[in-house]
């Protein structure tokens, strides 16, 4: 059976072995973290756990998938406003940036940005925490936050057509 290739692109932040502890012993598994994006303003995280480093990615990329998000995009490129974001002990804050600014932002929060489409932004983590898992869905959450940009008026008249 073939499997239909995605339209997300996805980004792997972290993959653990974790335990549970049974009568008799431990018992091993996976747990993967993964930011799926369209790079055009949709974006979404999953964290998944299987038997195999695989299987705990597929179920992260299919749960990040069910979960996207759409981020208002300022000329496909920045974010319409400054927004502080928190989630658990992570603190994100992120300020659109002109045109050729560049992505500036750590890793977890880069990731987010990155697979929504923001090309042109300055981001901060801080917190008390370096988990790359709350940082990241601090990052969402700033990102679920903003509101579009509303237009003006003057910006949506056209001088060329206007009637006298």
């Amino acid at each position: 059976m073939m499997k239909k290739k995605s339209e997300y692109d996805e980004r792997l932040l972290e993959v653990r072995r974790v335990a549970r502890v049974m009568a008799g012993g431990k018992r091993f598994s996976f747990r993967a973290s993964v930011v799926v994006g369209d790079r055009r303003g949709k974006v979404g995280f999953g964290i998944g756990k299987g038997l195999d480093v695989m299987s705990a990615v597929e179920k992260a990329k299919r749960q990040g998938e069910k979960r996207l998000i759409v981020v208002p995009l300022v000329e496909h490129r920045t974010i319409p406003h400054e927004i502080d974001a928190k989630y658990g002990a992570a603190r994100v804050r992120l300020k659109p940036a002109k045109k050729g600014h560049g992505l500036i932002a750590g890793s977890a929060a880069r990731a987010v940005l990155e697979l929504a489409g923001v090309r042109d932004v300055s981001a901060k983590t801080t917190g008390r925490t370096k988990n790359k898992i709350a940082n990241a869905l601090a990052a969402l959450a700033a990102l679920a936050a903003l509101h579009p940009r509303k237009i003006r008026k003057e910006e949506t008249a056209n001088p060329k057509f206007e009637t006298v």
